[in-house]
């Protein structure tokens, strides 16, 4: 799942990230040709701490639950493939066993309308699902919190639509169960389209006796069993078209009160005056009444929900991303990187260390911008000492050290070296002080104005910030140059 919406400012401001990357059997890549996304894996946890960041708050981007807390996060595999890493406590899943065996089940429940499961992971205390990344955030965020314009009305009728689908597969599948169905649990990916997360497939905490809404909102048999059951996903399939309908939140009791009153215009979102047929706004609260009803017994099965939204689908022909206004935005990843361009793409901080202590200076031969040393002077020495201790801490990891000294080498110096910039853009990024690395990467690029080395600095800084877009504009931008450049200058 992810819900797309950041809680920090630097990422409250950005454009879309870049459409997930696509599967590649020729890549490593097991693929399920169905669905085109991963095989379900057993992740190692080194691997979902390097694409997070180390579980950065800069890569949140949802927390929930006070019975079963969890986080999600955004990350971005060794391959590229954003994915939404969600992170319980080993309260929710004191067993890993059983945790494994849960997150492979629903692993293998595969569809174009659900957020895929595509791995797990459980060492130690951690706990961790991996799914697919949804860059357009969620149905509550669209319905409740819009910004620009109110959720259409054929969009609403799409989602309800889509939803059903998710659910009536995730019957076929042995999975009646979902659990907590509600507005945050609809995310929407690059097209626009909706997708049900595979979450609420998943137990949880408790056995499946935890359930997180406000009681208001809860069926009736969980009230009084402490258990959810296949009908309650029904119940709770009429509190989504409830909030569709109305755009807010309205508890059933009211809604139910409304519509045996004959008073179901009440319901409908004034935002939407004009856009609705009434037969078609009648059949949806009628919909709505059926699935709310308080003996479990007298709701429809799922199939009666398809057959009663199929026909409602008006503008089947208009894209998603259309009907909701959204810039639908669609990256390609550079296909010549050169290892240093790789590694920043993959967020391998010690790749990149590596690769830069080989490269050394030599991107900076025949550059104007090199060291200069017309005179021999005590202040020459100054410099040459100062560079020397600077690159000695940065070899041996003395990252502090190292910005000490190339900070006092920057100000020292009459024409700055596009190399110092970079090793103290790096150690920045170690010390987790990403918008100082981008600062000195861009003016790596000041001094070299074609050199990959600060394109990809300057990837791997927007990265650290959760500027993917951004990011990847610059790792193109360097594969370009690394495509112009002699050989004997590629690194």
């Amino acid at each position: 799942m992810g819900c797309f919406h950041s809680k920090t400012p630097l990422l409250q401001s950005l454009h879309d990230p870049p459409s997930p990357h696509k599967p590649d059997p020729g890549n490593g890549d097991d693929v399920d040709e169905v669905c085109q996304v991963p095989v379900f894996k057993e992740y190692a946890l080194n691997e979902l701490r390097r694409a997070t960041n180390e579980f950065s708050t800069h890569y949140i981007v949802s927390e929930s639950g006070d019975k079963a807390p969890n986080v999600v996060y955004r990350g971005k595999l060794d391959n590229n493939r954003l994915v939404a890493v969600k992170r319980f406590s080993k309260l929710s899943w004191p067993d890993a066993q059983q945790f494994l065996a849960e997150a492979a089940g629903v692993g293998k429940v595969r569809h174009k309308r659900l957020v895929n499961l595509i791995g797990s992971c459980a060492e130690g205390d951690e706990r961790l699902l991996v799914a697919d990344y949804m860059p357009n955030d969620t149905l509550s965020k669209h319905l409740f919190h819009w910004d620009k314009q109110p959720l259409p009305w054929e969009m609403r009728l799409r989602i309800a639509y889509h939803v059903a689908q998710a659910l009536d597969h995730c019957s076929v599948e042995n999975r009646k169960i979902y659990h907590d169905l509600n507005a945050y649990r609809i995310l929407f990916d690059e097209d626009g389209d909706p997708h049900l997360s595979s979450f609420g497939l998943m137990k949880n905490s408790r056995d499946g006796k935890s359930y997180s809404t406000n009681l208001a909102y809860t069926p009736p048999e969980f009230l009084r069993t402490g258990r959810v059951i296949p009908e309650s996903v029904i119940y709770s399939y009429g509190t989504i078209l409830l909030d569709l309908l109305s755009g807010k939140h309205i508890p059933p009791s009211h809604a139910l009160d409304l519509i045996r009153g004959k008073n179901s215009l009440f319901l409908m979102d004034s935002s939407l005056e004009g856009q609705y047929a009434s037969d078609d706004a009648t059949k949806l609260v009628e919909l709505a009444s059926k699935c709310l009803q308080f003996e479990a017994r007298e709701r429809p099965d799922i199939k009666f929900l398809l057959t009663a939204v199929a026909p409602l689908q008006h503008q089947k022909e208009v894209s998603s991303h259309v009907l909701m206004g959204l810039t639908k935005t669609t990256a390609v990843l550079p296909t010549m990187l050169s290892p240093l361009g790789k590694a920043c793409a993959r967020m391998d901080l010690t790749a990149v260390h590596d690769i830069l202590l080989k490269t050394g200076y030599k991107d900076e031969e025949g550059a104007e911008n090199e060291l200069s040393f017309q005179e021999w002077t005590q202040q020459v020495q100054d410099i040459l000492n100062t560079k020397k201790f600077g690159d000695i801490a940065f070899r041996d990891k003395d990252f502090k050290n190292a910005i000490e000294y190339y900070s006092k080498l920057v100000a020292m110096m009459s024409v700055p070296s596009a190399t110092v910039y970079a090793r103290r853009a790096f150690s920045y990024l170690i010390n987790d002080q990403a918008e100082l690395a981008l600062r000195d990467a861009m003016q790596a690029q000041v001094c070299i104005p074609d050199w990959p080395t600060a394109f990809y600095l300057q990837a791997l800084a927007l990265s650290k910030l959760g500027m993917e877009t951004d990011a990847q504009d610059m790792l193109n931008d360097g594969a370009a140059f690394e495509a112009k450049r002699p050989i004997s200058w590629r690194g």
